[in-house]
């Protein structure tokens, strides 16, 4: 697979690969650092550009100008106003950038099996729901129907559990049966970590409202895949 090396209009060097290959188009669009992850913490709904940055440990103000940029440029997301009072910029996916999420699930779950993956670095909230969507196991979530709610980061989001699948948005969790808050590396911790839900909730690091049977169940329903021989 040939590359070329080329300046974009901000000054940047990147690769384009002369490839017909839709898979090397794709790279073309998403293969530079950050782009998936300014993509992922879209995922979930309009941001701010501050808000995309506090979410991505040691990207620049500069790269993330870039990112956006591009991703918009080619399509990926677009920017909008925000009408009064909130008068502010914010940047979105289109309904082709969201069906990127196939994308991540299938690099969480190959990711998920490296050795070396460490969990202990920063996980933001849409890190932690994207890993939901990817990791329930529909056999085990078989006949349970519910709505959970999320506060991570001071941020709500509802999901609705049904039929083995699972569907999360931004919103209110005030009306689920069950709402868990907490950084999204302590919920982590007890749906990947085996971190008892009690011990958790003494530490302070923990608070449950609700079905506290669902909340046992629910913790129960992510198993990771097991990692590769050797």
């Amino acid at each position: 697979m040939k590359s070329e090396k080329i300046t974009n209009t901000a000054g940047e060097r990147r690769s384009w690969y002369r490839d017909a290959c839709a898979a090397a188009h794709a790279l073309d669009l998403l293969g530079e650092r950050w782009a998936l992850l300014v993509i992922r913490e879209l995922m979930f709904g309009p941001r701010r550009f501050g808000e995309i940055r506090a979410k991505l440990t040691g990207i620049s103000a500069n790269v993330l100008t870039q990112r956006l940029e591009g991703l918009e440029a080619a399509g990926v997301l677009l920017r909008r106003r925000l009408p009064p009072p909130a008068s502010t910029q914010v940047y979105e996916l289109t309904a082709w950038g969201r069906e990127s999420e196939p994308i991540f699930k299938a690099l969480g779950r190959w990711g998920a099996r490296s050795p070396r993956h460490d969990p202990t670095l920063p996980f933001s909230a849409a890190s932690l729901l994207l890993s939901i969507r990817t990791m329930l196991d529909p056999v085990r979530a078989a006949g349970l129907k519910a709505r959970i709610g999320f506060r991570l980061d001071e941020e709500g989001y509802l999901a609705r559990l049904e039929e083995g699948r699972i569907e999360i948005a931004a919103g209110d969790p005030a009306p689920a049966d069950l709402v868990f808050e907490a950084a999204p590396a302590v919920l982590a911790a007890a749906l990947y970590g085996a971190q008892p839900l009690p011990a958790l909730e003494q530490a302070g690091a923990l608070r449950i409202q609700g079905d506290r049977t669902l909340a046992e169940r629910f913790v129960t329903l992510f198993p990771l895949p097991e990692r590769p021989p050797g």
